[in-house]
């Protein structure tokens, strides 16, 4: 694993604004904001990808990201959020530590941070779904494979 700047935030040798802290988790706000109170969740576990991250570590985060979550919509009277994790660069991950993002949802301000008009999916995050199709053969296929690894 790289030295990434999650690491030196969590070795206290770069500052940041800590929201929460625990023996296996920190949060903090992002300093490049998406919408008001976007926070970033980060085990302290040296780990790239969720795949990576141990069992314990993962837990850690599990029992904490709701708590940080009611938080920041309370603070932020956010009513929805989008909580978003990317593995790997082909999925966007920048920082090669594994992090979570808490993005507050504000449909109904009409603008992202920048204060600039942002109609289509509220602050500062838009994305497109475009599914696919699974048959039932399929399924059965891979959900064979997976539960064997399981």
């Amino acid at each position: 694993m790289t030295d990434s700047i999650f690491s030196k935030i969590i070795r206290g040798e770069i500052e940041s604004h800590k929201i929460y802290e625990d023996d296996f988790v920190i949060a903090i706000l992002d300093i490049g904001p998406l919408s008001e109170g976007h926070a970033l969740v980060i085990p302290k576990e040296p780990a790239v990808t969720i795949d990576e991250l141990s069992d314990e570590h993962a837990a850690a985060v599990g029992r904490v990201l709701p708590r940080i979550t009611r938080a920041i919509k309370k603070v932020t009277g956010a009513r929805a959020v989008n909580i978003l994790q990317n593995n790997g660069a082909d999925a966007g991950q920048a920082v090669e530590h594994v992090h979570f993002h808490i993005i507050p949802r504000f449909k109904d301000r009409g603008e992202n941070v920048a204060g600039k008009p942002d109609i289509k999916n509220g602050p500062g995050l838009q994305m497109i779904w475009n599914p696919g199709t699974l048959t039932q053969e399929e399924a059965l296929e891979l959900g064979k494979h997976i539960k064997r690894l399981l």
